[in-house]
């Protein structure tokens, strides 16, 4: 199980556009972006199994309460946010019935703290848990749109009432392709109940954590709340990475999305000309629970193997992101060759590699592969600085903070499951 520790750590992208010799590169979506509000809904579950007293000695409705609260109050003005509760109206037996009963009891739209927190501290543990019903309600609820939508699930149980299965429902919304990440929390030690939610959140692009107090249950809510203010206006460009540079899909600057296998690497192009430098940076989203000896790793070679510059870690912070940046200039000096090497196989196009050390925990699901997110942009070369290296790696705090990734989830609009 993931634990949230720390709140996230955001990297903004800077994306640009230059001319490019050699055979045309696959391009990022070029529209105008479409500022749209950041749009997410809460779905709770309030069966009853929500009245056991067994976080930090209170019920789990009364913490989910609590967080939701405090979430409501932190949040930024511009968020439109919606609620819909399953299980929370229906006090009989007949499953049928019981089965048919989520709500939105608060509109997806600008944030009325008064009536959201009003609507939420009503609620009373009482029936059965149709989780595949209410994603699926939910989806509908936030509706399409240029930027990623998230629905955060909170729940102690696994579906009762399928069919619809969660998962197969996550799977229908994820083929759907309408920028929809699902995020989980699990407020049970249940290990049917933790795969459910791995299943869900991994199908979308999301993210799974296991809340064991009312203060991670607080805390995750905001971080996954403010996270889909920090997702791009435009949808980033699925492209699938290559094994060998050879084979490796060509990039024009932009956002792109992928899938990583655990110690894979993938391979991509980008057309650089003498006079230019390239700027990458790369996010992998752990939406699965991994070992701590992991790692992300971002290197730019020449097309014949030769490593032009490895990335730097960019140690955002948060739990369950991984980012690496890197900068390197056609003109950049390469220590590991004399000049007259240099002039002889400097290359017109750049490969990108993005490898991971990552590997999955006892149980855990390898496919589909780890959501990526790449940045790439072509611009003039700098003069070289009088500091540090930047060509290399060493200072990359001016180069994170124009372009890096959120995972987002983001990611949602390519998810193979």
């Amino acid at each position: 199980m993931i634990n949230f520790r720390r709140s996230a750590a955001v990297l903004l992208g800077l994306l640009a556009t230059a001319a490019l010799t050699g055979p045309v590169p696959a391009a990022a979506a070029d529209e105008e972006p479409t500022a749209e509000p950041p749009r997410v809904e809460l779905v709770l579950d309030v069966s009853g199994s929500m009245r056991a007293a067994d976080i930090d000695g209170r019920s789990r409705i009364s913490v989910a309460q609590q967080a939701f609260n405090e979430v409501v109050d932190a949040l930024p003005e511009e968020t439109q946010l919606g609620i819909r509760v399953l299980g929370a109206s229906y006090r009989g037996k007949d499953k049928k019935v019981g089965c048919q009963d989520t709500q939105q009891i608060v509109p997806v739209g600008p944030v009325d703290r008064t009536r959201a927190k009003a609507a939420v501290a009503t609620l009373r543990p009482t029936g059965f848990t149709p989780v595949g019903l209410a994603l699926r309600s939910a989806a509908q609820d936030l509706g399409t749109g240029s930027t990623t939508r998230r629905i955060v699930l909170i729940t102690d149980g696994e579906d009762t009432c399928a069919p619809p299965d969660p998962c197969e429902v996550a799977r229908e919304l994820a083929a759907q392709g309408t920028s929809l990440v699902v995020d989980t929390l699990g407020l049970a030690p249940d290990e049917k109940v933790r795969r459910q939610l791995l299943c869900i959140a991994g199908a979308t692009g999301g993210t799974y954590t296991a809340a064991q107090s009312a203060d991670e249950l607080t805390d995750r809510i905001k971080q996954l709340v403010e996270r889909a203010g920090d997702t791009y206006t435009r949808t980033p460009t699925v492209v699938g990475g290559a094994s060998a540079c050879d084979s490796a899909p060509l990039l024009a600057p932009g956002v792109y999305s992928d899938r990583e296998a655990f110690s894979e690497h993938r391979w991509y192009r980008v057309p650089v000309r003498p006079g230019q430098e390239l700027r990458a940076s790369v996010s992998m989203s752990l939406d699965r629970p991994v070992n701590r000896d992991y790692g992300v790793l971002l290197r730019a070679t020449a097309a014949d193997g030769r490593e032009l510059v490895r990335g730097a870690d960019a140690d955002s912070g948060r739990a369950d992101v991984i980012s690496a940046g890197l900068r390197w200039s056609a003109t950049a000096d390469d220590e590991d060759a004399d000049e007259t090497e240099r002039t002889a196989v400097e290359p017109a196009t750049v490969c990108l590699v993005v490898s991971n050390s990552l590997a999955p925990r006892p149980g855990t699901a390898v496919r589909p592969g780890m959501p990526v997110e790449l940045t790439v942009d072509v611009v003039a070369a700098a003069p070289a600085p009088d500091g540090p290296d930047l060509g290399r790696g060493w200072v990359l705090l001016a180069l994170l903070t124009l372009a890096g990734l959120v995972t987002r989830w983001w990611v949602a609009t390519w998810r193979e499951n």
